[in-house]
């Protein structure tokens, strides 16, 4: 199983960053966290990478049913989004697969949850 769902799309970087945020806000998810990797590495090891960011999405509704259920959830929360530029001008955005990660946890209260974010982050990546 996948443990991710992904697009590659022709665009600038920067507007696929900023459609991707709006989609995912359209799904109920707000990005609590945005890591520029490209721009750690550099800070931090001097290395240069191409374009990447990491977009941490929390959907609160969905979070509070999963820490009711699950109270160590948390480690995998928020879902991550990442989006990196391509060679020849592709851009892909990937997220993770909620339901190849929450199999780890062995909770079946945790599974219908799963599927429904999983099918609004599939919306997002479709949308695209």
């Amino acid at each position: 199983m996948a443990y991710y769902m992904n697009k590659t799309i022709i665009g600038k970087y920067d507007a696929v960053v900023t459609r991707t945020t709006e989609l995912l806000k359209e799904e109920g998810f707000g990005v609590l966290t945005e890591i520029d990797v490209q721009s750690v590495l550099k800070n931090k090891i001097d290395v240069d990478f191409r374009k990447y960011k990491i977009l941490g999405a929390c959907n609160p509704h969905y979070a509070h049913k999963a820490l009711q259920s699950e109270d160590k959830i948390g480690t995998m929360l928020p879902c991550n989004v990442i989006v990196q530029e391509m060679e020849g001008g592709e851009v892909e955005v990937a997220a993770v697969d909620p339901i190849a990660s929450m199999m780890a946890v062995g909770n079946p209260a945790l599974e219908a949850m799963a599927q429904e974010v999983r099918g609004k982050l599939q919306h997002v990546i479709e949308a695209l």
